[in-house]
């Protein structure tokens, strides 16, 4: 049943449905968003508040002087952007489409005439205008409450740009890859709980990676991860520039095109081990 369903899903999806219905869906995600405003609201607190922990927690550590190269000013940065990283996809999330899997919901998507993960990468992006509004009043806040912020130049600032934009694909196609383990497994929870915890740490969102041991820092920097955090916070602060700097989002661009592809070709191993009704 799950081969007839690939090879029906691939036929339409080999049609072409346009560019409009994977713009209905980011559309409706946006509104599924906003519909459950407390949950949305609960959960942009819970961030702000481990948003404000680590300020408190590196302006005592900086108190006394800098650390790995960073002073208080260059660590506020940087755990701005990072934060502002990890918010990117966090609005709608993985486990909306780890759900629809485990109930057999994907059967229904497979005969949709719309590619699957083009179409998931719709709804992901749902969230990006609450998400962005967020990032703002988080900036404002920090302005507001510990003083200036550091403002990278006109060419830092594009590049930053560039590299925040490509944070959005490469986080999504990390949380597809990771849900499309549901199809082998019966509980999603600890598989996400692997991933938030290797994306943290591997990407520089709990600390920056030059702090972490040699031995870690290196695979690290290799890592997809560190494109989610490292990358852009280096050009926003201006630690990389240049030819470096082009280095980073090329490399971040090749993350993302090797992911999604990559994703594409697990999507069609995984359709193998869809049950629906025992079929």
């Amino acid at each position: 049943m799950s081969e007839h369903i690939l090879e029906l899903g691939a036929r339409r999806a080999r049609r072409g449905a346009g560019v409009k219905p994977y713009l209905g869906l980011l559309r409706m995600s946006t509104r599924r968003i906003l519909t459950y405003r407390l949950n949305s609201l609960i959960l942009w607190i819970g961030g702000a508040t481990f948003l404000a922990g680590s300020l408190a927690v590196w302006h005592a550590l900086l108190s006394e002087g800098a650390i790995g190269g960073y002073d208080w000013h260059q660590m506020k940065a940087y755990l701005l952007v990072g934060w502002a990283t990890a918010s990117i996809g966090s609005a709608y999330g993985d486990w909306w489409m780890a759900s629809r899997i485990f109930e057999g919901h994907v059967a229904t998507d497979l005969t949709k005439p719309l590619d699957y993960q083009w179409a998931r990468f719709s709804e992901h992006m749902g969230g990006l205008a609450t998400e962005f509004i967020a990032i703002a009043v988080a900036a404002t806040a920090i302005v507001a409450f510990t003083g200036d912020l550091i403002v990278p130049g006109p060419a830092q600032a594009l590049l930053f740009a560039v590299s925040f934009l490509l944070v959005a694909p490469l986080k999504f196609t990390i949380a597809y890859i990771t849900t499309m383990a549901c199809f082998w497994t019966q509980n999603f929870m600890g598989v996400s709980w692997a991933k938030d915890a290797i994306v943290t740490l591997f990407s520089g969102a709990l600390i920056p990676l030059a702090l972490l041991p040699a031995w870690l820092a290196g695979p690290a920097s290799v890592l997809p991860f560190a494109s989610i955090t490292a990358t852009p916070a280096a050009l926003y602060l201006g630690q990389a520039t240049g030819w470096e700097a082009l280095r980073l989002l090329a490399v971040q661009a090749a993350w993302v095109l090797v992911l999604w592809w990559g994703a594409r070709l697990i999507w069609r191993r995984a359709l193998r081990a869809l049950t629906v009704h025992g079929g």
